[in-house]
């Protein structure tokens, strides 16, 4: 039976839902930012009124203003952004178990026992967002997940696009390659030097030159272009509603010296492994984000040989990513350190008598444990590094001021 998917994408999800809350805003151009007292003035999400004078998902508050000069600034408010998407989770949970959230403001969901065809299951979720939550969706409904991905991003706000076996050459083919899914700036980079601007080029392409320029990854992004992806949608009991966990810091001054961003690194992987473990989670893959000061960002990623949620192994595996790909043309001016690949720390995992760093990191996981609770009960500076004593870029406490992207605000991330 071919597999019916869809992916569907709130529009605008921070700034629709403070729309919603607030419908004086609804005809006023605004964006939902980061605080530019603290650098953080980055646009998270912009309303319908404000992406036609040009503002974009992304860019600083002052950019944005020079294109609109009464765009409406607001602050983030989290719990009801995550309300909203339980919300949205359960209206796709009435027609099937698996429902693959995809960040706060997208998921995945199997519709192929629903009896449904891919338009109308669509449309369904388009009409009953409406109705029940007052915000809109774009869906995309393919057989395969990165086609419905691909889907979700032809017609916003409020559109379906149907991509099949049958017209995936000429929906999907033309494209550029960076549409594509796991196709980030520095992938992309290597693709286009050797002529493979669309996705179409990429599917064509020898899979032996792929291979080796990308090693298995090659080999993946090939399969995703032919719209051989297999990937099954998870379970809901399978995921949680986060599908990351992460921290990011703007300092107060730019970074210069490996000793500053190992200060910041450390900080934000306290943050992180905190939050892991607050929610019974370990994670396979960490990742950095680095802007420099001229706004030029990347992302690398690198996965671990087992799952964990210990600051100091997050924090090491950030700094090698960090030491193997900043060359220190610029200062950095921000940072973000963060998880992904989540599962639950109570899943049975067999440890042996005889491996010492087995039984050192559940000593250490012990050790993060007691301090977790010093911290909550004495405030997050009763216990923190030698290092971080005297810097003035790890005083903050990312813990609590924190800021959650929507999953199509992120770049898209690189492996190392």
């Amino acid at each position: 039976m071919e597999r019916k998917i869809l992916h569907a994408d709130l529009n605008n999800f921070y700034a629709s839902v403070e729309c919603l809350l607030h419908p004086e805003y609804r005809n006023v151009p605004l964006a939902v930012t980061g605080d530019p007292e603290k650098r953080h003035g980055i646009v998270l999400s912009k309303n319908e009124a404000a992406k036609v004078l040009g503002v974009k998902t992304g860019e600083v508050i002052w950019k944005a203003r020079q294109k609109c000069g009464e765009l409406l600034c607001i602050a983030p408010h989290f719990d009801e952004y995550m309300h909203f998407s339980r919300q949205m989770r359960e209206i796709y949970r009435r027609y099937s178990p698996r429902v693959e959230p995809f960040g706060l403001d997208e998921a995945w969901v199997d519709m192929t026992e629903s009896g449904l065809a891919l338009q109308e299951a669509a449309d369904l979720f388009r009409a009953l967002a409406k109705e029940e939550l007052g915000l809109t969706i774009s869906v995309g409904a393919s057989f395969n997940k990165v086609f419905a991905k691909l889907g979700s991003d032809m017609k916003k706000p409020d559109g379906t696009t149907v991509i099949t076996r049958e017209n995936y050459r000429e929906k999907v083919w033309p494209l550029p390659v960076e549409e594509l899914l796991y196709v980030g700036p520095a992938t992309k980079q290597k693709l286009n030097r050797v002529g493979i601007m669309t996705i179409g080029a990429l599917a064509n392409a020898d899979p032996r030159a792929l291979r080796s320029m990308l090693g298995k990854w090659g080999d993946t992004l090939g399969a995703y272009a032919r719209g051989e992806d297999a990937a099954p949608v998870a379970r809901t009991d399978e995921v949680s509603l986060v599908k990351s966990v992460g921290n990011s810091a703007t300092t107060p001054r730019d970074l210069c010296t490996e000793e500053d961003v190992k200060c910041l690194v450390y900080l934000l992987s306290e943050s992180v492994a905190s939050r892991l473990r607050e929610q019974g989670l370990e994670a396979a893959v960490v990742s950095i984000s680095v802007r420099d000061d001229r706004l030029y960002t990347y992302t690398r990623q690198s996965k671990l040989k087992t799952p964990t949620c210990l600051s100091g192994v997050i924090a090491q595996t950030a700094m090698e990513l960090f030491l193997k790909s900043y060359l220190w043309n610029r200062p950095v001016r921000s940072l973000g350190v963060a998880c992904s690949q989540l599962s639950s720390a109570g899943a049975e995992r067999q440890l042996s008598c005889f491996d010492q760093e087995e039984r050192t990191q559940e000593a250490r996981k012990n050790l993060e444990n007691t301090i977790d609770g010093l911290r909550r009960r004495f405030g997050n500076r009763v216990v923190v590094r030698a290092m971080m004593v005297k810097s003035d870029v790890a005083q903050g406490d990312p813990k609590r001021d924190h800021v959650i992207y929507p999953a199509g605000f992120q770049e898209k991330p690189e492996f190392w």
